[in-house]
């Protein structure tokens, strides 16, 4: 049902800290007219949890306006499963094309718990979700044994595969084929993932490079390993930016340098600082300095 680069995109406050729903606009178009296949709102690297859910909607409906018959996917990610249920409905009513669902983001759920929360929210929404597992984020593991038993949900079409186990790609298909469309989501695991079966990428460092990212996907599935391999050893330095405490401040930064966005952030996150910035502002200057001419690709 989905696959290619699907960013999970910033949200862009203003200096009063609400939302700026020009600059969003703006950069969402940038992302889609760079060959981008759809977008995901309001996840963690778009600060969803500090936001109220109709702040979520309205950033929602936003992106749904940008990428028009691609998919516009609301990240659901609340501590209680009754709020994320509700969120979900919301999201439904809103025209959200589809979830990426978080099963618990303060209790460390177990596996029957895991389980309970992923169908109460398919229930409540109605909606294709893509089951976002981060066991070092959210110490919730959506283990092959949980995706093998909701799989009689048809409503469970994805998995953001986050574990930072590459093992796991390999795992999920041999047993369970290609039931889910499996994404990677760890930025700096892509090529490893994407090489291993994974047919989407959830990715992070795409909102200031798109066209690098994009090529790279693209040039896998033609099967053009080394000319992708090429582009991902470029932008390696880049990705692991997106394996942070402050990967929100580090990628709103980045953002600021390449595409003169802003770096405006909600509290308590503030914008970097002292050696924390000086590290960005290095790897970026770098990476523009030696950016690579990209190969065309169908």
């Amino acid at each position: 049902m989905w696959r290619g680069v699907i960013p999970a995109v910033t949200t862009k406050f203003t200096p009063q800290d609400a939302l700026d729903f020009n600059e969003m606009e703006r950069c969402f178009r940038y992302l889609m007219e760079a060959g981008c296949d759809g977008l995901i709102a309001c996840g963690s690297l778009g600060e969803g949890p500090l936001l109220s859910h109709a702040e979520r909607i309205d950033v929602l409906k936003l992106t749904k306006a940008v990428t028009g018959s691609r998919p516009a996917i609301l990240t659901v990610a609340e501590a209680a499963t009754r709020d994320a249920c509700a969120l979900a409905e919301k999201g439904a009513r809103a025209g959200a094309d589809g979830l990426m669902v978080v099963p618990s983001t303060i209790y460390h759920s177990n596996h029957k718990e895991t389980v309970a929360t992923l169908r109460a929210i398919a229930n409540a929404a109605d909606l294709p979700i893509m089951i976002y597992s981060n066991r070092l984020a959210y110490r919730v593991d959506v283990t092959t044994d949980m995706l093998e038993e909701i799989a009689d949900d048809k409503r469970f079409v994805a998995v953001k595969e986050s574990s930072d186990d590459i093992r796991r790609t390999t795992e999920i298909i041999r047993r369970l084929g290609h039931r889910y469309d499996l994404f990677t989501g760890v930025d700096n695991l892509a090529f490893e993932a994407l090489t291993a079966g994974a047919i989407g990428w959830v990715a992070g460092l795409v909102v200031a490079f798109p066209h690098e990212t994009v090529a790279i996907y693209r040039l896998i599935q033609a099967g053009r390993y080394a000319e992708a391999l090429d582009i991902y050893r470029w932008f390696r330095p880049l990705l692991d930016l997106d394996v942070s405490t402050y990967l929100v401040q580090n990628i709103k930064l980045v953002e600021a340098l390449v595409i003169q966005s802003n770096e405006r952030v909600r509290a308590p996150r503030l914008p970097l600082e002292a050696d924390l910035r000086s590290r960005v502002e290095d790897i970026v200057r770098t990476s523009l300095a030696t950016r690579p001419t990209l190969p065309s690709f169908a």
